[in-house]
C-alpha cells in the first residue's frame, strides 16, 4: 500500500492489515474490522475502506454500505476534542439550536465539520441522557449543562487555553 495522508502512517497500516488477517476467516468480521479501523484511524476514510474491501475480497461499495448505515462510524476525521450538541427535545425546546450555533461560531466550523488543526470537531446527537441539565453539550466524555451561548465560550476556551499550554 504507497503512503498518502488518509492512508496513515506505515504502522496504522500494519495494524489494519493484521486485523483483517486475524479477521477474514471469521464470518461476518466486517463489522469488528470497521470498529477496528476506526480505533486505528479515527475515522474511516476512502483508502481504508479500500483496503478492508481489497483484504476481504468484497466490494468497496459493501464496505462503504455499512460504514454509512451505523452511525458509529465516521468518514471523516474527527478532532482531538470531539463536541456533540444534543437535540434532543429537552435540550433542543432550552434552545440546543442557540448552543450548536455558539459552538460553531467559536470554532469557525460547521457540524460535522473539524477544525484545520485537527483539536476540535462538532457533531450533534439526539440525547444524551441529562435532560435535567438542558442544555448540554459533550466534550469527549465530559457533559457539561445548563448551557448559555456564553458559557459554551467559556468552555470552549478552557480547551484552547490547555492546547495553548501544551
Amino acid at each position: 500500500m504507497e503512503h498518502c495522508a488518509a492512508c496513515g502512517t506505515a504502522e496504522q497500516q500494519a495494524k489494519l492489515k493484521a486485523v483483517i488477517e486475524e479477521s477474514r476467516s471469521t464470518p461476518g468480521c466486517l463489522m469488528h474490522i470497521l470498529q477496528e479501523a476506526q480505533g486505528i484511524y479515527g475515522y474511516l476514510p476512502i483508502e481504508v475502506q479500500k483496503t478492508i474491501a481489497k483484504g476481504l475480497g468484497i466490494s468497496l461499495s459493501e464496505v462503504y454500505g455499512v460504514a454509512t448505515f451505523y452511525s458509529q462510524f465516521s468518514l471523516k476525521p474527527k478532532g482531538k476534542h470531539k463536541i456533540n450538541v444534543c437535540l434532543g427535545t429537552a435540550c433542543y425546546v432550552k434552545g440546543g439550536d442557540k448552543i450548536l450555533e455558539a459552538v460553531e461560531q467559536e470554532l469557525g466550523i460547521k457540524c460535522g465539520e473539524c477544525t484545520a488543526d485537527g483539536l476540535f470537531s462538532i457533531d450533534s446527537c439526539r440525547c444524551v441522557g441529562a435532560c435535567g441539565l438542558a442544555p448540554v453539550i459533550m466534550v469527549g466524555e465530559e457533559v457539561y449543562g445548563k448551557l448559555t451561548p456564553e458559557k459554551v465560550r467559556e468552555v470552549i476556551r478552557k480547551y484552547k487555553d490547555e492546547e495553548a499550554k501544551a
